[in-house]
């Protein structure tokens, strides 16, 4: 009854409760439900059989051993993905091609922290073991890569260099060449 009442409150769209039977957001919960229990229970592949099932028929990837909390719901849904370790919390929306991943292939935690009542806009990234506190609002396009504080709100890319060398070598040889073009100008001058 929580997911009904969610999609209904959240959704301006929706005109009746039988509409909620058509969205995929309504669908990969029902599904995860059992895969959930099937993965708590270690029947590891039939957990994941159903998972992918649910994945074929909404769109939506959600692996067996995320933990979902209550009135959780995913509008259109297509492309988002929830990572084995990730845990959200109650009354969270996450909007279409949303990623909650991890990164490393170590053993343990390793996917974000959702707290209750987040909003995740269209697209957006977060990877890690990171904690997105209560009521904060993640923007569309965001990769976040730390700690969200409660009821704050993220937007941007926090894209960085990885690898000053290679850019500083990319920028060494476009400076050669410009120095070649310029010395064939004033030889041709001259």
């Amino acid at each position: 009854m929580h997911l009904f009442k969610a999609i209904r409150q959240r959704d301006p769209a929706i005109r009746s409760w039988l509409e909620v039977l058509l969205y995929p957001g309504f669908w990969c919960m029902v599904f995860h439900r059992p895969c959930h229990l099937l993965y708590r229970w270690r029947l590891f592949f039939l957990a994941r059989l159903v998972s992918q099932y649910s994945r074929f028929l909404t769109g939506i990837e959600i692996h067996p051993g995320a933990q979902i909390g209550k009135g959780v719901f995913i509008d259109h849904g297509m492309g988002v993905v929830i990572g084995e370790t990730c845990i959200i919390g109650d009354g969270v929306l996450i909007y279409h091609g949303v990623t909650l991943g991890g990164v490393g292939n170590v053993k343990g935690p390793r996917h974000p922290v959702v707290e209750d009542n987040v909003i995740i806009g269209t697209g957006a990234t977060i990877l890690g073991r990171v904690n997105i506190g209560e009521g904060a609002k993640i923007g569309a396009g965001a990769v976040v890569l730390k700690d969200v504080p409660a009821h704050c709100t993220v937007v941007g890319e926090q894209g960085r260099v990885v690898n000053a060398e290679s850019s500083t070598r990319h920028e060494l040889e476009n400076l050669k060449s410009r120095i070649t073009e310029l010395k064939k100008l004033v030889d041709h001058h001259n």
